[in-house]
């Protein structure tokens, strides 16, 4: 009996590439038809891993089940603050590049999504779809950042390393000077539970005075709505 169906090609591809855009013929067909999706799960929880996806994301993953989290990490391990091996400099640099990148494209898809076009004769107003992510995520300016963020996140040096490792991972692209979204920036930081801490923490404040002049005016409008819908 040949096991080898399509559940188990997109699951092999996944373990052998860590993710996959959500344009790849194997994704498109799960996305859509949930026996797939299902079997796909099933196949990686056998041993320890789950399906990541987000609908504002290109791509969906693969993470680690809690359980299989404790059994490869330990305790020590599931205690420090990530797996990969970056210093704690390293993970504020990759907090404030999700900050400066995924909160003003988030912006840019949910007013896309809440945006109505009703056309005429129709008696409902019809949403328009999520814009894929590449086509409203900013870019980020490495000159900015180094300005903005150098003397905290360790100067030039330090930060190019960092930079490196975070590609590497597929957190960030570079795209020349500039920094821009990777596959995995918006899968494996939880928007839920992050956004909120960052545009209620001091963070925000620091993140709105950055001199990239494309990013800059987004974060202090969101960071504006926010405040009135706390209010």
């Amino acid at each position: 009996m040949n096991n080898f169906d399509e559940a188990a090609q997109l699951a092999a591809q996944l373990l052998a590439r860590r993710w996959l855009p959500r344009t790849h013929s194997l994704v498109k067909k799960a996305l859509i038809d949930t026996e797939l999706w299902t079997a796909v799960g099933e196949r990686l929880s056998a041993v320890g891993l789950r399906l990541v996806d987000n609908v504002y994301a290109d791509h969906i993953s693969v993470a680690m089940l809690r359980p299989a989290e404790v059994a490869v990490f330990g305790e020590t391990g599931l205690a420090a603050n990530n797996n990969l091996d970056l210093p704690r400099d390293g993970v504020a640099l990759l907090v404030v590049l999700w900050s400066l990148i995924v909160l003003p494209k988030r912006q840019r898809q949910v007013a896309r999504v809440d945006a109505v076009d009703p056309g005429q004769g129709e008696m409902f107003a019809t949403l328009k779809p999520v814009p894929p992510a590449e086509s409203v995520a900013p870019l980020v300016s490495y000159k900015s950042l180094l300005a903005d963020f150098g003397k905290q996140l360790g100067g030039q040096l330090r930060i190019n390393t960092h930079l490196k490792l975070l590609k590497d991972h597929g957190f960030i692209t570079r795209k020349g000077e500039d920094i821009a979204e990777g596959p995995l920036l918006d899968l494996m930081l939880d928007y839920d539970l992050l956004a909120p801490r960052i545009l209620d923490g001091a963070l925000a404040d620091v993140l709105a005075r950055t001199s990239d002049a494309t990013i800059a005016p987004e974060l202090a409008l969101i960071q504006e709505q926010r405040q009135n819908t706390d209010s």
